[in-house]
């Protein structure tokens, strides 16, 4: 499975719009700019989110986006339902009638195993993307980037926040 390079960007947009100050938006230009990702694709992330209720959004010069919710209520999952869509990611179209050794009447009574494996696998991967929330994934990246880096990136943030 392959996801979008858009739920890559809309993660790291989730990380810095949880750090901004209650009532401060961070633009689609100034989060483009940071992570070096087209405007006009990011848009389209953004926009994505915003629908899910994951990101409100307003207008204007100080305009932007920012979490709709505490980061502790937001999970990986979340955004990636949010760019992908909340399908399944292996779809049966039950291939095993098309054997011509089968007989006509021969009726299954449920989905093959394939289908089955895969579709715990799947919802194997969500619970796990589930048990992730941004907040989370803030703590772990607190430890990991060197503070010096941490410092100058936030700053960088609340000085294009609106």
């Amino acid at each position: 499975m392959i996801l979008k390079s858009q739920v890559e960007w809309a993660l790291h947009c989730c990380t810095i719009l949880a750090g901004l100050p209650n009532g401060r938006y961070l633009s689609t230009k100034a989060l483009a700019e940071f992570h070096g990702v087209p405007k006009e694709y990011l848009s389209k992330a953004l926009q994505s989110l915003s629908q899910a209720k994951l990101v409100d959004s307003t207008l204007g010069p100080s305009g932007g986006y920012r979490l709709s919710r505490p980061a502790a209520e937001i999970s990986f999952l979340d955004v990636v339902e949010a760019v992908e869509g909340k399908e399944r990611t292996f779809v049966c179209n039950n291939i095993r009638t098309n054997n011509p050794c089968r007989p006509k009447s021969y009726c299954e009574a449920g989905p093959c195993a394939i289908a089955r494996i895969m579709w715990e696998a799947d919802e194997t991967w969500r619970a796990s993307l589930r048990s992730v929330t941004l907040a989370a994934l803030i703590q772990t990246l607190e430890k990991e980037i060197p503070a010096t880096l941490w410092q100058s990136s936030s700053e960088w943030v609340l000085n294009r926040a609106g």
